[in-house]
Order: structure tokens, then sequence, then C-alpha cells
């Protein structure tokens, strides 16, 4: 076993004072077996051992000795439950090594009988300091703590016997975060002072698996969180993907709702995450100036992982060690990313949550939803979330309708497609048929009335219109006139697509009570005459549509200007009509790589529409078509399927 002390100070004192001067210790960075840690500052317990103890159980001139806690009942403690244990925490977790057992401390429901089979396996695991809470073994001294450990990895103070939780460092090496975070004592967080040495990504750490068990009422207890940087975060700084909004405005006193009933549940949020310039849709790599676009880790690591929830999106497809992200969905904010990073992800019912305390682009578009890999944590996390603003349904749509299907199979993205459609049609026992909504909207009294015989008539310039006067009146207006007050007069830094959005939608002569005219007329249409609402299945149908085909966006293509984000298609669906709008990562298939010169995987996904208030239907679907092998729950990485996983989901 190594353990190294890299950086000085113990970090039991928190807060000194030294004449007029304030000094406040940020926690330390060790490495155990050639793994990175960060110890806070705060310690969460202290153990009543003796320094003689503990000065013969480090290393000369370390401060803090690796420690795993055990808990349960141990009546009987012998090697084989010693190594019971270790592999345990192997098997759960990614912050637990064999290399802090160089100190145990054994915490038993009953009395434990130690046996002597216990000295050769505790010597195997370079153990050097055993501790008990309570014992029926006279030759060991039960040793107390002043406030309970729970099971998992710690780091013990070698002169104080204070201990401190441990948080493994990762290397953010796609750049999806902006910084790390970690939460205080008061529930305000702070930026996580810590860093990998040699290593030039940022760095973020996470807290053990094994401190947290799951409830009824914490059914995201140890979930690993970011949080897109558009969210108020109590201790942080909001930057929006601005460097001159965020040197600007100071920390937040407060955390948003939709942030805390996540916190509430148990979440432990780990970072916030990047956005494309004030949630606008950004190409990587022109149009992203004041920060570099997140890495898309799926195929040959270089395409486009779109945008705004950029950061969310290319986590989650990267880093097994995050579990979900939190965005937010206007135009495709969410569902975008989450398709071609190869994970699910939502935009919910408008309106099911509270979006107070967060950057607006448009109020009568805005959501809030989450990307994440595993279709049984993207049901639990929207409970959490939406509760009882979900409509109930007692079983699945007979009805399913398709909207811009490929005509023919004509690569293995489309059969992946078409077999997933094929499975469930044999699901729902139901077949599929195409929705030709753009014949009924030209048949419908409302394309007379409003003498717009097609929908892109109707609604091409209705989203840059609301998008760009709502923001720009409600943000951009206030956010420049501060920065000029504070600047001498001086206007902030814009990316072009912001710029572009906002100049266009101060001069153009589309009102915005046109728009919201608009916008109101076909949600009314669509939502009682096309995908109704029912009272047995919640939706009446659901309305299938490719969301990627495995094609590749690779961003060292140079790009001409943004434009505005006008025009029609079935994606504009759900943000006009407020419904939900759910992506499922269905396989992924090849394409040729002009980075890698190889033959490369991308994600293949599927949108499923329902009506308003059904999120609840669509994420049950979800959940048991993965528990069925329909789809499968996708890997980190450049591939998201295991070579016999893609072969059975041929």
């Amino acid at each position: 076993m190594h353990f190294n002390r890299l950086i000085a100070g113990a970090a039991a004192l928190a807060f000194v004072s030294v004449a007029n001067a304030s000094i406040y210790k940020s926690g330390s960075t060790v490495e155990v077996d050639g793994t990175y840690y960060y110890i806070p500052a705060t310690p969460v317990s202290s153990l009543g051992v003796g320094y003689d103890q503990l000065k013969t159980t480090c290393s000369a001139g370390d401060d803090f000795i690796p420690l795993t806690v055990m808990t349960g009942n141990f009546n009987t403690f012998d090697a084989a439950a010693l190594v019971s244990e270790v592999s345990k925490y192997t098997d759960a977790d990614d912050v637990f090594s064999t290399g802090f057992l160089q100190a145990i401390y054994l915490v038993s429901s009953t009395p434990a009988e130690l046996h002597a089979s216990l000295t050769s396996t505790l010597a195997g695991y370079s153990n050097k300091l055993f501790m008990v809470s309570a014992t029926s073994n006279s030759s060991i001294t039960a040793t107390s703590c002043t406030s309970e450990l729970l099971t998992g990895p710690y780091f013990l103070h070698a002169y104080t016997g204070a201990v401190y939780q441990a948080y493994r460092l990762y290397s953010d090496f796609e750049g999806a975060f902006t910084e790390g975070t970690i939460a205080n004592a008061d529930g305000n967080f702070s930026t996580m002072s810590a860093s990998i040495p040699g290593v030039q990504s940022p760095t973020i750490g996470v807290p053990s698996r094994l401190y947290y068990t799951k409830t009824d009422a914490q059914p995201l207890a140890g979930v690993r969180l970011g949080v897109k940087d558009i969210y108020d975060v109590a201790g942080t700084r909001r930057g929006c993907g601005n460097r001159a909004y965020y040197d600007l405005y100071p920390e937040r006193p407060t955390t948003a709702p939709a942030v805390q009933k996540l916190i509430d549940a148990g979440a432990i949020i780990v970072g916030k995450m990047k956005t494309s310039q004030f949630a606008n849709g950004e190409m990587a790599t022109a149009d992203w100036v004041d920060y570099h676009s997140p890495f898309n880790a799926r195929g040959d690591g270089y395409n486009d992982p779109s945008s705004s929830s950029s950061g969310p999106g290319a986590g989650i497809g990267a880093y097994e060690w995050l579990d979900l992200g939190l965005g937010s969905d206007t135009g495709g904010s969410i569902r975008n990313p989450a398709q071609v990073n190869g994970a699910f992800g939502n935009r919910p019912t408008h309106g099911l949550v509270t979006l107070d305390d967060v950057m607006p682009l448009s109020p009568l578009m805005d959501t809030a939803g989450f990307i994440t890999r595993d279709a049984s944590l993207w049901k639990t996390a929207g409970q959490v979330l939406y509760g009882s603003n979900l409509s109930t349904f007692t079983s699945f749509p007979k009805k399913l309708y398709t909207s811009g299907f490929p005509v023919n199979i004509t690569s293995e993205a489309d059969s992946v497609f078409f077999d997933f459609v094929f499975k469930l049609e044999l699901f729902l026992g139901t077949n599929a048929s195409v929705l030709d909504y753009d014949s009924m909207w030209a048949a419908s009294p409302q394309a007379v009335s409003t003498n717009a015989s097609t929908l892109s008539d109707l609604l091409a310039l209705t989203y840059p219109t609301l998008i760009g006067k709502q923001q720009y009146t409600l943000f951009g207006a206030p956010f420049i006139a501060d920065y000029e007050a504070a600047h001498d007069g001086r206007h902030p830094f814009l990316d072009p697509n912001p710029l572009v959005r906002w100049t266009w939608a101060q001069t153009n002569a589309t009102t915005l009570e046109e728009g919201i005219n608009n916008k109101t007329i076909f949600m009314d249409w669509w939502n009682s005459e096309i995908i109704k609402p029912d009272a047995e299945t919640c939706s009446e149908s659901l309305l299938l549509y490719p969301g990627t085909l495995a094609t590749p966006n690779p961003r060292n293509v140079y790009i001409d200007p943004p434009q505005i984000p006008a025009g029609w298609s079935v994606q504009n669906v759900a943000i006009m009509a407020g419904v939900p709008d759910m992506v499922l990562p269905i396989g992924q298939a090849p394409y040729n790589s002009t980075i890698s010169l190889h033959e490369e995987q991308l994600p293949v996904a599927i949108d499923i529409i329902a009506a308003p208030g059904c999120d609840a239907l669509v994420f049950e679907l979800a959940e048991q078509l993965q528990n069925a092998g329909i789809i499968n729950a996708p890997k980190a990485g450049s591939t998201m399927y295991r070579r016999e996983v893609s072969a059975r989901l041929e």
C-alpha cells in the first residue's frame, strides 16, 4: 500500500484567526495506492484513540491514515467475514479500495467475537490498526466515536483522531463541468478546491456510495448529480456560459427549488455543468467563444455534444461515476444532448416544476428535465421532481403513431430503429401507423381562421420570437445594464448566437403577443385533436419520431455564421403544445470516422411524445422496456454497448 501526503496542514481546523487576518483551510489532496482523494476541511466525527496508537500506524510525515468503517451485526467476525465485507465494498463502490484497510473501525450492533484467523488476513491488507465499538473479546479495548459513522472509507487524522469523509477525485477530461462542488454543513455549497497533479482538466470529487442507503423518504440517496449552470446553487456563482456574467454577480444566496427537491431526496451535487451561452443553441466549435464546448465521448470523441444542456449530456455520456444530469429544455436542450450522447432524456410537460431561481430563456416554454443512462433512475428522479403533478394511468396506449421515419432500410442505424419499433409493437400489442398531422392541420378550421395552410406558415417564427423577446427583456437587458454600470459603460461580450437572436428579436416586426397567440392556437388544436388525454391510458396514443440515426456531426468542420432558429419540424411539437417528449437510447450503429480513420459507433435514439401530464406513462414504459431487454442501459464511453449486447439489439 502506498499513501502520500500531497498537501500539508491539519485539516481538522477549518478556521484559524490570526490578528486581523482570517485563514480558511479548504481541505487536502492525498494519494492512496495511485488514486487521488480529497479530504474536506471539516471532520464528520472523532475516534477515541490516543496519539501513541496513531503515530505507530502512519508513515513519517503523513497527517492522515486511510480508514474503513465496517458496520453491521458482526456477532462472529473472522477472516471470512472480513473478506466478504471487503468484496462487497469493492463491488459496490468506486471510492473504496483495499488501501483504506490500513485502519479498520468495526461497529457491531451486537458484541463482536473476534477470531484469531483475522491476524494473517489483516496483515495481507497491510492493516496496522484495528478498532471496535464493542466486543466480548477482552484483548481489544472498545473505541468510541463522537458522531455515528456509516460504512465506508474515511481518513483518520494522525494527531487528533478526527475522521473525515473520502472523496475520490476524477478528471473532467471531456470538459463537461464548470466546477466541482462540495456541500457545507449550513446547506450551502463551496467550489471544491482540489486538483490531480499533472492533469489540466477540472477535477470533480465524488463521495463513497457506501455512505448512503436509499429509503422511501430519500429515493435518490447517494445519487451523484451534475447541475446545469443556469440553476442557482447556494454558495456558488451562476455563470450561464458567459464569463462576464459569472464575474459580475456574487455567489447565489439560495438554491433553486427544483434543485433543492433533488437534494432533499438524497441526491449529491458533485458539480455545476457547462451550458452553451445563456442556454441558446450553439455548435462546437465555432459558436463557442467564451468557453470551449464539452466533448462528446461517443464514437471518435470529436462529434458535437449538442446544446444547451451540453455539460449534462457530455458528462453522462462519458463518466460512469456520474449518475444524473439536471438540465433544461426549451427548444431541444435536453433531448438533443441526450440523443447524440447516448442517454435517456426528457422534456417534461410544461409547468410540472417551478423554475424560480433559474435563468430564463422563455418562461412559456422552459422546462426542467434529466439526462441519465438508466431508465429506473430516470423514473425515480422524475417522481421526485414532478411529484403529484404526474397523471396516473392503468395501462399503456394501444394507438402508436410515427412521424419522419426512414422510408427504406438503407443503413444499420435504420435496422436498429425498425427493430426497436417492431419489438415495441409486440410489447404494446398494436401496430404503428403514420400520423399525417400536417394534412390534419391543413383541413382544420384553425388553418382557415389563421390563414396558415401549413404549420410552418403558423409557427416558423414563433420560437425565435418567444425566446428572443422574452430572454432579452427578462434577462439580457438587465444583465447588460448591470455590466455597463459596473464597467464605465462598456458592453459585455456575447457569443455570436445569443447576440444574433437578441438583436433580431428587438428589430423583428413579429410581436410577442402574436407569438403567444400562434403557440396557443397550436397547443389547443394538438391537445384536443391529435394526441388526446385518456382516462385509462392517460394518453390515448403515443407518437414516435427519430431522435438520431448515428449521424456524425464532427466539431472540426467550418460552419456558416449563426442564424435565428426559425422553421418547423416534429421536434417543435412538444415545445408548442407543452407536452412531454422523451428520448430513449435504443442502440448504436457504425460510421466511418474522418477523425480516427476507423469504423466507430454512434447512438441511435427515438423520441416519444404523449399527452400533457402523461410523463409517468413514458417513464414506466421505458423502465419496463429496459427490464424486458428491449432496450439496455448504455455504458459510458466511446461505445454504448458491449458487442454481445449490440448483437442482441439487432
